[in-house]
């Protein structure tokens, strides 16, 4: 056994804390992205998944998990090498009818998101403070949202995101208060099962379509940027070339992101499973619906932590929608963008921000119910994420573009593997809704 002196155990701990530290700082935007994917319609979708199925769907939240990170490593990439966001790629490089659909789509998808969202937020608190009027609720989280998005700078506004990003370990936590059997849990994890019915094959797409979804392409290349941008100090110089460690730097960011988002993915489902399946407890349409059943089951410790992360979770999701469609918009039309840059040097980009998320709260109001607006997101994500796919793989792959940074053999099969994973999920949408 190897003894240490006091002051050799004191710089024991000294290095164990620097290299986390240099860890932390190595994060941003991939674990926002990462982060913002398990939103309330996605922790909704991965808990009718626990909750109708028990473990069999574990399985996904491991399989999922290299697809979009190579997906998310790849928009990263082309951010970093191009020094644009991927709307100004798909610009450059492709037909602008191509750029309008796929941005157009992208916008009403994410809108719709972001009703279904800040509903599912409002559910959150007032599972808590059920007193608290739902208009003065979804008043405030809109208005916080706004300030933080307009009037922070984004050095101050990526802060936020990435210590906001720690509220889904949540989930992990209310786990550890439930009886699980973790042997079976890890079983359904490395052994698929799939039932080949029509509802479990919908669910598995919906997992699919809630994981890998456009609005995290688009956040994941234009936050490289203006990564970027923030670590040079002078917006109005070119943007600096990519190095290795640049490289290495992304790599770890984007794939901690996603492990994490899959961690919580297999929580989630793992929890559901565990109470509200072998309860008999089959029928889960939103996240706040989940987060009441386990109370029973679960206890109030457990539940309060499942509440606390689908507030969470919006307050990171509904920023990231919204920046996403204005990047889309903005990059499309030419306009000038970038949440470095001040309202009043870029008041079409904050524009779109600020329509796009005052819609999604009026359609709280106008009688759509937050399960609808999340079919009709989907739906129209599962028509323009295998076209987007597309041309992330293939830009990403071309050497007139990304040079030595170009894709390599294995991240083109699972790039090509995950365009017809979501080509099939995307038939699955459509067929769903007949």
């Amino acid at each position: 056994m190897k003894y240490f002196s006091p002051k050799q155990g004191y710089e024991e701990i000294k290095k164990t804390q620097k290299k986390v530290t240099e860890y932390w700082n190595m994060l941003g935007p991939g674990l926002t992205t990462g982060a913002s994917d398990d939103d309330p319609s996605g922790i909704a979708t991965y808990s009718q998944a626990g909750a109708k199925y028990g473990f069999q769907l574990t399985w996904l939240s491991l399989f999922t998990f290299p697809l979009m990170a190579v997906v998310q490593e790849m928009c990263a990439r082309i951010g970093l090498v191009t020094g644009q966001g991927l709307a100004a790629n798909i610009r450059q490089y492709h037909t602008k009818k191509v750029l309008y659909f796929c941005t157009v789509l992208l916008l009403v998808a994410n809108i719709f998101n972001i009703g279904a969202d800040f509903g599912a937020m409002v559910k959150g608190v007032q599972l808590i403070y059920p007193e608290i009027p739902f208009a003065l609720l979804i008043a405030f989280f809109g208005a916080l949202g706004l300030v933080l998005q307009i009037f922070t700078t984004y050095a101050e506004y990526a802060r936020y995101l990435k210590y906001l990003a720690l509220v889904l370990f949540s989930y992990v936590l209310s786990a550890m208060f439930i009886q699980i059997d973790w042997a079976t849990a890890f079983h359904s994890l490395l052994v698929p099962h799939i039932v080949f019915s029509k509802d479990q094959i919908i669910l598995i797409c919906a997992i699919l379509g809630t994981t890998i979804s456009p609005y995290l392409f688009f956040w994941q290349t234009s936050q490289e940027v203006e990564k970027k941008i923030l670590k040079q100090k002078d917006a109005t110089e070119p943007i600096s070339v990519t190095t290795d460690e640049d490289i290495k730097e992304m790599r770890v960011d984007v794939w901690s992101g996603m492990f994490i988002s899959n961690v919580v993915m297999f929580f989630i489902i793992t929890s559901c499973a565990a109470t509200l399946f072998t309860q008999g407890t089959f029928n889960i349409t939103t996240a706040a619906d989940a987060a009441l059943a386990l109370k029973p089951f679960a206890g109030e410790f457990s539940f309060l932590l499942f509440a606390i992360g689908i507030i969470g979770t919006g307050m990171l999701a509904i920023p990231v929608l919204a920046g996403s469609a204005a990047y889309a918009v903005s990059e499309s039309m030419g306009w000038k963008f970038g949440l470095y840059r001040k309202l009043k040097e870029a008041y079409a980009f904050y524009g779109v921000i600020i329509v796009a998320t005052l819609v999604g709260i009026g359609l709280n109001f106008v009688g759509l119910d937050p399960i609808k607006s999340l079919i009709y997101s989907a739906v129209l994500n599962g028509i323009v994420s295998p076209v987007i796919l597309f041309l992330i793989v293939t830009m990403s792959s071309r050497e007139d573009i990304m040079g030595e940074r170009k894709n390599g053999k294995l991240s083109k099969i699972l790039g090509w593997l995950t365009i017809i994973l979501m080509t099939i999920s995307a038939v699955a949408a459509i067929w769903s809704l007949f």
